[in-house]
């Protein structure tokens, strides 16, 4: 690029056009998925490949050829990409180029190129790029910021645009720490016109909405104020009959112990569109949290979630606790802290051995985060002495007893 003249920005049409990439580095495996998703008929020539571009030539995306560059590899080309570790050769791609009216990316110096390729992303149906006069960390630093607005609702992407969100949308919120729920998750929220959550949907997201937005309180506390999920049901539809679009803002994901499918059924009797969005589920993510892993090689091959909703020999009762008492795997307890003795002695009377290692973690990944480890044995006992309340989460097995200590 010639002068202090800013570039000319332009968004390129290269379904079915041949574009050249030339090297087959870290510069060219980030650029080529892009490549690849416009429709290109991509043709990397490289002495060498990494394994993702090696990965995406067997795949059939691209066509790779493992030679060094030759004179005439840009014929026919209608956009090109000099990104090897010799700054001679990418001299030399540029000036065929040149020759050939073909513009061309220069990775190593993008000012002696005749094209910048802009640090981009893609929002609902909306791409935009920024381009810095070659500061490429400039560039994807502004690039990142309008995204992240365009996500939080701070920038509204609707306005004249012909964008409307309606129906249902059920939001897994994910364990509790705001930043874990999805990105999907967070732009949906932005564009709520009702919010109907739980009581364990992570509150500080609910503090970024517009003051225009209804927040309805749907917390099922247990042995306290509730909300019958018929009623529920029924905010939902009704504030979309009325033309609202409303985010069920759920803890975790809205399929675990969550009842989602229940909403989604009414909805979808009441002919209302939904939406799903899967969220991080609290059952691995909080384990996690407390460097505890559901699984390992060598240690558990199996892994479990349970609801504790109701104790062991109860009518409604559908886990087969013998069963649970004979595997060698891992126990994810949810919904379990104030009944934790009968699930105990549940699976001590099956087989399991009062040994075994058990982690109990309250509030997981939040800032209120507490950790207690025990064994099968006294973790009863254990979390009377500590105070351990609900929400908490419960993993019985030999992996919780491989966590080290981390500050």
């Amino acid at each position: 690029m010639t002068g202090d003249a800013a570039p000319y920005l332009v968004g390129l049409d290269l379904v079915g056009r041949r574009v050249v990439v030339v090297g087959g580095g870290s510069v060219a495996q980030r650029r080529l998925p892009l490549l690849v998703s416009s429709g290109a008929v991509v043709e990397v020539v490289t002495i060498e490949a990494t394994a993702a571009v090696e990965a995406m030539a067997t795949a059939g995306h691209i066509t790779l050829t493992l030679r060094p560059y030759q004179t005439g590899d840009l014929a026919d080309a209608w956009y090109a990409i000099a990104s090897t570790d010799d700054p001679d050769v990418n001299a030399a791609i540029v000036a065929e180029a040149e020759s050939h009216k073909i513009f061309c990316v220069r990775a190593d110096n993008a000012r002696q190129g005749t094209a910048v390729t802009p640090a981009s992303a893609s929002f609902d149906g909306l791409t935009f790029g920024v381009v810095a006069g070659g500061n490429h960390r400039r560039s994807a630093a502004i690039r990142n910021a309008i995204h992240d607005a365009l996500q939080t609702g701070i920038i509204d992407d609707r306005q004249g645009s012909g964008t409307s969100y309606t129906g249902v949308a059920l939001v897994g919120g994910g364990p509790g720490d705001p930043d874990l729920i999805t990105v999907r998750g967070r732009r949906l929220l932005s564009h709520a016109d009702v919010v109907v959550a739980d009581r364990l949907a992570p509150p500080e997201l609910l503090a970024e909405l517009s003051p225009t937005v209804e927040v309805i309180d749907a917390s099922k506390i247990p042995y306290g104020r509730s909300m019958a999920q018929e009623a529920i049901n029924d905010v939902l539809i009704e504030r979309a009959r009325a033309g609202k679009f409303v985010v069920r803002l759920k803890g975790g994901d809205p399929y675990l112990f969550g009842r989602g499918f229940e909403e989604l059924l009414a909805c979808v009797e009441a002919e209302i569109p939904v939406t799903v969005v899967p969220g991080i589920s609290s059952a691995f993510a909080v384990p996690a949290a407390a460097n505890v892993p559901v699984t390992h090689r060598g240690v558990a091959h199996e892994v479990v979630v349970v609801s504790g909703h109701v104790p062991p020999g109860h009518p409604q009762s559908l886990t087969d606790w013998s069963a649970l008492g004979r595997m060698k795997g891992t126990i994810v307890l949810l919904m379990g802290v104030e009944r934790i003795n009968q699930f105990a002695d549940a699976l001590m009377s099956a087989g399991r051995a009062p040994t075994t290692p058990v982690t109990v973690i309250q509030e997981g990944t939040t800032r209120s985060q507490k950790v207690l480890r025990a064994d099968l044995n006294t973790v009863a006992t254990q979390i009377t002495q500590h105070g351990i309340r609900p929400p908490a989460i419960v993993v019985i097995g030999p992996v919780a007893g491989l966590a080290p200590d981390i500050c």
